[in-house]
Order: C-alpha cells, then structure tokens, then sequence
C-alpha cells in the first residue's frame, strides 16, 4: 500500500523538529567545549558565564519552537 506524499506543513513541521534537535545537540557541545577550555586556559568567570548565558539562549529559543510545534500538532 503507497502511503500519501507529506503535505507542505509536514515538511516544515519536519524542518522545525530537526532544527531544534540540531540547535539543543550544537548547544550542548559547544557549551561544554567552551566549559572544559575555560577551565583548561583559566578563563575568568565573567567570560565562561557569557558561555552560559549562550547556552541558556539557545536552549529558551529550541523550547520556544517546540512548544510551538507540539501546540501545531496538538491543534491538527
């Protein structure tokens, strides 16, 4: 049985979804990166909170599209 092509909101939706999970897993590494290199060279504290603050705005904005496609679903 042949399944029916994915409409165009399928294919955002998909989009949305990988990009979120790219952005929380990219966030994740380079935050940790930027944590153990900061430790490594002795950075000071203000310079590896702005790594946090970063890494915390990346992960508001890939909660802010999920919730956005979870309602997206919820409502279809």
């Amino acid at each position: 049985m042949k399944r029916p092509a994915p409409s165009d909101h399928d294919r955002q939706q998909a989009r949305l979804s990988r990009l979120a999970a790219v952005i929380i897993a990219g966030t994740m590494v380079l935050w940790m990166g930027a944590q153990g290199l900061g430790g490594v060279f002795g950075w000071p504290d203000r310079f590896v909170f702005l790594f946090d603050l970063a890494a915390l705005a990346g992960f508001l904005w890939a909660l802010a599209v999920t919730i956005r496609l979870w309602r997206a679903r919820r409502n279809s």
